[in-house]
């Protein structure tokens, strides 16, 4: 079972707040919504959880949790962020939303909400048949343009394409006033295209980060694609943590990371790199070469402690040389093949790469903030 965090609960409200809204008293049940059916690619839990870690009965070595559980960790967390969005709209799907319109609802937080649904619209560079805006009525912009918005989703319905940005802290003022900065996009193709049968990209930026000293790993931004090709998926990207820090005193890491699934066995593998944050550079050579997980912990080590046999320290981290492989159960163990059934996923991912550090580090996302407005023009 997937572990439960602030963007499961957020889920879950969601799905509650909407079943307390009444119908729009102008639909024929008779019409067909014209919201989505889906708008997320499901990841294999085996990269998607908390992963265990498989114990070493004859020497001491470093165990995958210190860097394969936060990546799960990590992508469990962009995957949560899709599926927010998709609750949202399997709940408004019995309201057979089927042209423009507006209504009202009281959110879980008792806070009044409206959502406004237009047709023909534009939003980054692109011309989309519908969007949809839900803003939080009782917060004011003041200074700030669409500080008030909780989500914005943008679609066309053939081929099924769009885009969806959030904000939890408006959809629950109560629970997550905590996460007023932090916002999420999740773009999503539901038709073949980039090589893939259907496919996602979440972003995540100016997420609360937590006390360092409590826990020096919080996520500050992540950038993550995920596309199926049949029983596959491959999952690339990038999470920020301007805190993080291993043996030296040197903070700020991205964790680069690539990795492929097959649904069908729920087994996977992936390698990650452990660049600097704001390091300015895309080669995947670079960010999962020069900078895998491997490589930065044996200078990190051997820099803090320059005394010890560079052998020693290659036993004791040779639990981490990629790539990762995962199964059910989580993380089995780096660099040693468990079984042939893995050869497809390690050929998959040798062709896949993360984003540049830098780009993740500064990433920042808005809000079309004129699109409540269109009703009226």
């Amino acid at each position: 079972m997937k572990r439960v965090s602030f963007l499961t609960a957020a889920m879950m409200s969601v799905m509650l707040i909407f079943t307390a809204c009444e119908k729009n008293p102008v639909l024929n049940d008779q019409d067909e919504s014209i919201l989505p059916q889906s708008f997320k690619v499901d990841i294999p839990d085996a990269i998607s959880r908390e992963a265990s870690t498989k114990k070493s009965a004859t020497v001491d070595t470093l165990k995958g949790d210190m860097v394969y559980l936060h990546l799960v960790t990590f992508i469990n967390i962009g995957e949560e962020a899709a599926d927010i969005v998709q609750a949202i709209i399997e709940s408004l799907q019995e309201y057979q939303i089927n042209h423009e319109m507006s209504f009202t609802y009281t959110g879980d937080d008792g806070r009044t909400k409206q959502v406004v649904v237009v047709a023909n619209t534009s939003y980054d560079d692109r011309q989309w048949e519908f969007g949809m805006t839900i803003t939080d009525t009782e917060t004011e912009d003041g200074d700030s343009a669409g500080a008030n918005i909780a989500l914005q989703l943008f679609w066309n319905r053939q081929p099924v394409e769009g885009v969806a940005l959030l904000c939890p802290a408006n959809l629950d003022r109560e629970h997550y006033a905590y996460m007023e900065e932090a916002m999420f996009r999740i773009d999503y193709t539901g038709h073949p295209s980039r090589g893939y049968d259907a496919w996602m990209m979440v972003q995540a930026a100016d997420l609360p980060m937590a006390n360092p000293l409590v826990d020096p790993y919080s996520m500050h931004a992540l950038k993550m694609f995920v596309g199926k090709k049949g029983d596959f998926v491959d999952v690339y990207g990038n999470s920020d943590h301007p805190n993080a820090r291993f043996f030296t005193m040197q903070t700020g890491f991205n964790w680069a990371f690539v990795a492929s699934g097959q649904d069908s066995t729920d087994i996977a593998c992936a390698e990650v790199g452990l660049p600097p944050s704001d390091l300015d550079e895309p080669s995947r050579d670079v960010l999962l070469g020069t900078y895998s997980v491997y490589n930065v912990l044996m200078r990190e080590i051997m820099q803090k402690w320059p005394m010890l046999d560079s052998s020693v320290v290659a036993t004791y981290l040779q639990n981490i040389r990629p790539p990762a492989y995962f199964d059910k159960h989580g993380f089995l163990g780096g660099g040693e093949m468990p079984g042939p059934e893995w050869n497809a996923l390690v050929d998959r991912i040798r062709v896949l790469a993360p984003y540049n550090p830098k780009e993740i580090h500064h990433l920042k996302l808005y809000f079309k903030v004129e699109a409540g407005a269109e009703m009226n023009d």
